[in-house]
């Protein structure tokens, strides 16, 4: 049968991942030169189809298996199908050709991009204007190293470090209802992450008009400590998507912070993934 091993194309007569391991050592196997090359013979992390084993499991035809020796960096050629591993190859095959556009990149905006990066989308469209401020610092992905930079640029070189696989468009303007639409032209998603009223009034208006062929996920009430469990998402419209409590907004005595942010944050990025999977709330 045939089945991927970190990203390379095999065939195989073993029918169960200990027949297959079995082969991995035998010297005058197909598989030894490449593992060997690889420092990927010890390899003591096996994962099968985005899940991690330690048991004999049956093989099916063209399953995907990653191998990963703890400690040991590994080759540029491998390091993609490693980073992918925990994925499904369903998932892997949806992100392959995704664009996610994301407005505004503080505390939303941020961890959205890192999650998604984490995860594999293949490219995000990054916009936002400002630049990294110490009190960014409670909720935001950046750095004190970060603070003065732009946020596109300072977010672009997280997700380099993280997924040097993604590729990121970064755009320094600020976005109206006469550009949205040009800037994330190449977006089948769009996550919201405004934090002033004006901007979040102008996408709601523009997900019916001109971003209407696109799905448009916002949000709206993350502030303070309450119940993470307050936290939800809905679908609004026929395109567009809320996250969050949608009661509890930032104002005097009731600040942004970490934690609910990025649970906010994260309810965007999960329903990226739902959508391109054709899933639906």
């Amino acid at each position: 049968m045939n089945i991927t091993i970190n990203g390379v194309n095999f065939s195989t007569n073993a029918t169960s991942t200990d027949e297959l391991r079995r082969e991995f050592l035998d010297k005058n196997s197909h598989f030894y030169e490449f593992l060997d090359k690889n420092e990927l013979i010890n390899a003591d992390i096996f994962i099968l189809n985005g899940f991690a084993i330690k048991e004999n499991f049956a093989l099916n035809e063209n399953d995907k298996i990653t191998l990963i020796r703890r400690g040991v960096m590994p080759n540029l050629e491998i390091l993609k199908p490693m980073i992918e591993a925990r994925n499904t190859p369903e998932l892997n095959n949806a992100l392959k050709n995704a664009c996610v556009g994301v407005a505004g990149l503080g505390g939303l905006g941020s961890n959205i991009a890192i999650s998604l990066a984490r995860v594999g989308v293949a490219r995000l469209v990054l916009v936002d204007f400002d630049i990294v401020e110490p009190s960014n610092l409670n909720r935001q992905q950046y750095y004190v190293r970060h603070i003065g930079m732009q946020k596109t640029e300072a977010l672009k070189s997280l997700i380099a470090d993280i997924n040097p696989f993604v590729e990121v468009i970064t755009h320094e303007i600020y976005l109206d209802a006469k550009n949205i639409a040009e800037i994330f032209a190449p977006c089948s998603i769009i996550c919201e992450a405004f934090d002033n009223v004006p901007s979040k009034k102008m996408i709601l208006g523009e997900a019916g008009a001109s971003l209407a062929d696109k799905s448009v996920i916002c949000a709206s009430g993350m502030a303070g400590f309450y119940s993470s469990n307050l936290i939800k998402t809905i679908k609004f419209a026929k395109n567009l998507y809320l996250c969050g409590d949608f009661s509890n907004e930032a104002k005097i005595g009731q600040g942004l912070m970490a934690p609910r942010v990025a649970v906010c944050a994260n309810h965007q990025a999960n329903l990226v993934l739902r959508l391109l999977m054709g899933e639906s709330v």
